[in-house]
């Protein structure tokens, strides 16, 4: 369990923190503000409700405190009181903090405001007690009975930080130039405070500037096997080992906070519809109106021919679990379920010991934990320390057994000795059990059908190709492009420096966005996207390397795949003649406002003409919708299905040229529309013949298998082409009725 903790925020809203300094385009509260935001957002997300914070404002224009009668005391307001913070005391807090309209207030009235919340809160318990003030140091601060507001500070173990606005700091490298007499006294005033009270007090700027860096999180570790570890049955063997042992997690998989789904409530009757069953969860947004969360419900149906519909509705508690046995589903209940549970009592057994030669780092898999002797017993901390060193000077791992719970499946793990100058331990991890190997062909040779072996070929790298890539590789590389507070070099991107990306930065953005409700998002942190990209300068010096290493490898760059542009060469005409040529000039003497024409008696071949002479995306639209007109003509003018062999051709030869042209969509449109015409009866009467053309000829729908640019799916697809779901209603009726001719009433809902 984390320790509790009681933290107030001491904020100088006074007139002097609305005006801006030094070049920045935010006041001084703002600034300050960003640090404490920062905090206590980092707080809220924690959800712990023994993490508390009050807040306090210094300098405001009105006073609310428990010691307001004293005039030492005026101009504090107690903002928010010790307690969970959380979403509605941030916005209360936020329209709070506004600049005021007076400087005065005593700022170490404040701090004595805020340790007597903290005594009167923690009391005697134990806790982590914390006083943050941010000031701009320009308010006064009375020395008066300083001495005995620092001896409570330290009997109640309180730890006070305090973080000024354009404070002098000679680490940080910060001076402001032409400093007011009386800041530069507070200044000295507080640091000699802080020092007192063994505290903290800095510059702001410094503190915001660290806000970029993402902090960790500290969690305790929670024992995952508390128990022994054995070598031997020690229950019928003396010379077997056993030692009492605990195991915790060393390395965990980080994950990003999971989103939930919210709807707004519009009236307040809603919430009544759903009936008793339903169960919603209110909550405000910023505006004050109410949100619920989004409950999802599952109904479980089955086949049932007696209810309507033909399916009827059933509990999940009468359901049984199926199992696939080729086609077939083989039941088994809980009951028999229960029987392939392996039985197992919590252990941790040693089989044996390996190598560590045999045991490859690809085998690894999942997290690790460490094994370390139980607390407070040396007879087991003398005996592992044993075997880990054995371990470490025979150079070999150990091969375990686990099971962490009672009833629960055995994991294979294995075991490497860790020894640091203050720690040891073993570390475990589970393996891949079943590993299998793969063999590949070489990549420094070929071998030809008849068994001959070739050291060259066109598919294997030149001596000049492995002289430029071993090069390009030692100019990149990062183990030692850093450089250290000397100028020595060192790693570019040590492992402590680099952050994940995704996770950190949704935490900043739902933290800014808390605040922030209508601003836009800031930018990601430079030290998030530091090593996104190589460095600059070392692709400027393997630039070289790199240009060699292209022309070697003959290296082209292949034109990105142009939309309404084929991929096919034209066939050349054997009279050496420039078709397509001729065909621009005879389209050039047309008038500008006329365009060409597709005749119904050579439509395939002007079609495909007018496509390779328009290019843009609305000229190939245009001369498919005269193809689609022609297609739906032949259908209403054809005498029966003379004409729907005709229309098919047209169709297939349209669906192919806007495969190439990598417009499924056009065809698609087409497609669906032709099947609203059928439907409707809109092309000569009863059509459903022509479909059954568009689906043996396998002109449907342009799927995503077809074309990358194509939305569609197989199943989709199939479900346009359906033709018994264009049949009309009553020919479908009639049908039925004929075929069950026993039934006098059927009702179907299609």
């Amino acid at each position: 369990m984390a320790d509790k903790q009681a933290s107030v925020y001491i904020v100088d809203v006074g007139c002097s923190m609305g005006e801006k300094h030094n070049g920045r385009d935010e006041t001084d509260l703002e600034f300050a503000m960003r640090w404490v935001w920062d905090k206590i957002t980092s707080t809220v997300m924690t959800e712990r409700k023994t993490d508390t914070i009050g807040v306090v404002g210094l300098r405001t224009d009105a006073t609310n405190n428990e010691l307001e009668s004293d005039p030492n005391y005026h101009h504090i307001s107690l903002l928010n009181p010790i307690q969970q913070f959380l979403m509605p005391q941030l916005r209360a807090v936020r329209e709070s903090i506004q600049p005021s309209k007076t400087n005065q207030g005593d700022g170490i009235s404040a701090i004595v405001i805020a340790i007597q919340m903290i005594v009167k809160y923690c009391k005697k318990l134990k806790y982590t007690r914390n006083i943050y003030l941010v000031t701009n140091g320009t308010g006064p601060f009375d020395p008066d009975g300083i001495a005995e507001i620092v001896a409570q500070i330290k009997n109640e173990g309180i730890n006070l930080t305090i973080l000024g606005v354009d404070f002098d700091d000679e680490e940080f490298g910060f001076k402001e130039e032409d400093k007011d007499e009386q800041k530069k006294e507070v200044e000295g005033f507080l640091k000699n405070v802080v020092e007192q009270c063994g505290g903290v007090c800095g510059t702001l700027a410094e503190a915001v500037e660290e806000l970029a860096r993402p902090r960790l999180k500290k969690v305790r570790p929670v024992p995952s096997y508390k128990g022994t570890l054995t070598l031997g049955d020690y229950l019928k063997d003396d010379t077997a080992m056993n030692l009492e042992v605990e195991r915790y997690p060393r390395t965990m998989i980080a994950k990003p906070m999971s989103s939930s789904s919210f709807v707004q409530k519009s009236k307040p009757e809603e919430e009544d519809r759903g009936g008793p069953s339903v169960r919603r969860e209110i909550k405000e947004d910023e505006d004050g109106k109410k949100m619920s969360y989004v409950k999802n419900e599952r109904t479980y149906l089955v086949q049932d021919e007696m209810e309507e519909g033909g399916k009827k509705e059933v509990d999940r508690d009468v359901l049984e679990k199926g199992y696939m046995y080729g086609r077939a589903v083989v039941p088994i209940s809980s009951t028999d379920e229960s029987i392939t549970t392996l039985e197992t009592n919590s252990s941790y057994e040693i089989l044996g010991f390996i190598p560590r030669q045999g045991y490859e780092r690809y085998f690894s898999m999942s997290t690790t934990c460490v094994v370390v002797p139980q607390k407070g017993n040396r007879k087991a901390a003398m005996a592992l320390s044993s075997l880990i060193r054995a371990l470490y000077e025979l150079d070999n791992y150990i091969l375990a057994r686990l099971v962490t719970k009672k009833d629960k499946p055995p994991v294979m793990v294995v075991m490497a000795p860790l020894i640091e100058p203050d720690f040891e331990a073993l570390i475990d991890i589970p393996f891949l059990e079943d590993v299998r190997q793969y063999r590949f062909p070489p990549l420094d040779s070929v071998k030809t059908i008849t068994g001959k072996v070739l050291d060259k070929h066109r598919n294997l790298p030149t001596d000049e190709m492995y002289d430029a890539m071993g090069e390009y590789v030692e100019k990149m590389d990062l183990s030692t492009f850093g450089r250290d507070d000397d100028g020595n070099p060192t790693d570019y991107a040590p492992p402590e420096d680099t952050f994940s990306p995704v996770l950190h930065r949704i935490d900043q953005v739902v933290r800014w966005r808390a605040i922030h409700p209508d601003d836009p998002i800031p930018p990601a942190s430079d030290i998030l996207t530091k090593y996104s990209h190589p460095p600059q300068e070392l692709l400027e010096q393997a630039q070289k390397p790199l240009d060699r290493l292209i022309e070697a490898s003959c290296v082209k760059k292949v034109p990105p795949k142009v939309r309404g542009k084929r991929d096919r060469e034209q066939p050349k005409p054997m009279s050496g003649l420039n078709v397509d040529e001729l065909l621009r000039s005879e389209d050039s003497a047309r008038p500008a406002n006329k365009k060409a024409k597709i005749s119904s008696n050579n439509a395939i071949p002007e079609f495909k003409q007018s496509l390779v002479m328009h290019s843009s995306i609305e000229e190939i639209k245009g001369t498919c919708s005269q193809m689609a007109a022609l297609i739906k003509e032949a259908i209403t003018t054809s005498f029966a299905d003379l004409l729907y062999d005709k229309a098919a051709d047209m169709m297939r030869v349209m669906r192919e040229e806007l495969v190439e042209l990598d417009e499924p969509e056009v065809y698609n449109e087409f497609l669906r529309d032709l099947k609203k015409e059928i439907l409707a009866g809109n092309l000569g009467g009863n059509r459903v013949d022509m479909w059954k053309e568009v689906r043996k000829n396998k002109l449907g729908l342009l799927t995503s298998s077809e074309s990358e640019r194509s939305e569609v799916t197989e199943e989709m697809a199939k479900e346009v082409c359906e033709i018994f779901l264009f049949l009309p209603r009553f020919l479908i009726s009639s049908c039925l009725v004929w075929y069950l001719g026993f039934i006098n009433i059927v009702d179907f809902s299609f």
